[in-house]
């Protein structure tokens, strides 16, 4: 179960899993005699999948899978060798809070039985969404001697997500600072291409720069905190300008420096109305999850990037009491 930071919507999800290579997976199981599973359930899918980000960011996933392989008696850094190789955590855990921010993630209903027209929703979502696969699997049991069960999975929207493969495969790619320049040049304006700019310069020179694997080009930058390599932003650009826009990972900053330093961080940045009304809401809410702003807001106000800047500047030099 999850509440929603900004809304305080519970959200009651059945399983959460995340693979190897950073992608969450949300499942939704069901008996075919339940009469929700038709339409009802697909609707909650659809609503638990729009609201991930904020409802399950990376760092509290984080946290649960810390708490897991410690109930179960794990050693956290031979887990995360098994499971990772050569890999960092932190970039797994990156690579997972820029996968659900550009909802690139598979939805998972079972049943022992999947209704043709949960089928049909199924193939059908799978040919309109480009970041999100979607299946049904059907879980028939067939009972033998005694306390012997068998249970055959068949899988259903496994058609259309091949027809949808090479898609993929573009959007597996890493965003480069190269892939952005073209972007910056000819999409942007020149008071937005300042912001940009002055963004990814500061984290070349001061941070670590990851390019996001969605299909719009984004990257997201860690800067060394405390001694931890902290994620604090992403920044992401797509076809509409007005849709450009900074997000700030308040999750992961409150996760690794605590609630204190994450609220500090919160009233260094620009005191702009359309920002501090976010804000407000993430100040009620813990300072957990995203907190998104456009770029043409800060490019409102001539300032506004150079305050983030020194926002950012400012949560660098923390240390540890």
């Amino acid at each position: 179960m999850a509440t929603s930071p900004e809304s305080g919507s519970a959200y009651w999800l059945d399983h959460l899993f995340v693979d190897a290579d950073g992608v969450p997976t949300l499942v939704e199981v069901k008996r075919a005699s339940d009469t929700r599973i038709r339409r009802e359930v697909v609707g909650q899918m659809l609503d638990y999948a729009a609201n991930a980000a904020r409802c399950w960011p990376a760092a509290l996933l984080q946290s649960a899978f810390q708490e897991t392989c410690a109930g179960d008696g794990r050693l956290l850094e031979e887990t995360y060798g098994k499971l990772l190789g050569d890999r960092s955590p932190e970039e797994f855990w990156m690579t997972v809070e820029e996968r659900l921010a550009a909802g690139q993630m598979r939805l998972l209903f079972v049943a022992d039985r999947i209704p043709l027209e949960l089928r049909a929703i199924v193939e059908f979502l799978n040919r309109q969404l480009r970041q999100t696969d979607v299946y049904a699997v059907e879980l028939t049991q067939y009972r033998g001697d005694g306390d012997h069960r068998v249970l055959a999975p068949r899988i259903h929207g496994e058609v259309a997500t091949a027809a949808k493969s090479s898609a993929g495969r573009r959007a597996a790619r890493k965003t480069t600072r190269a892939d952005m320049d073209p972007v910056l040049r000819t999409r942007l304006t020149p008071e937005l291409r300042l912001i940009v700019e002055a963004l990814l310069d500061h984290a070349t020179a001061r941070g670590r720069l990851e390019g996001g694997t969605a299909q719009n080009p984004s990257m997201s930058v860690h800067y060394p905190v405390a001694g931890r390599q902290v994620p604090i932003w992403t920044l992401s650009l797509y076809d509409n300008p007005a849709k450009e826009e900074l997000a700030f990972s308040f999750g992961s900053i409150t996760h690794h420096l605590g609630l204190d330093r994450a609220a500090k961080f919160a009233e260094s940045l620009p005191a702009l109305p359309a920002l501090q009304e976010k804000l407000t809401a993430q100040r009620e809410k813990g300072y957990k999850g995203w907190l998104s702003v456009p770029l043409a807001v800060l490019a409102h106000e001539p300032s506004a990037a150079e305050r983030v800047l020194a926002a950012i500047q400012e949560l660098m030099e923390t240390r540890d009491a």
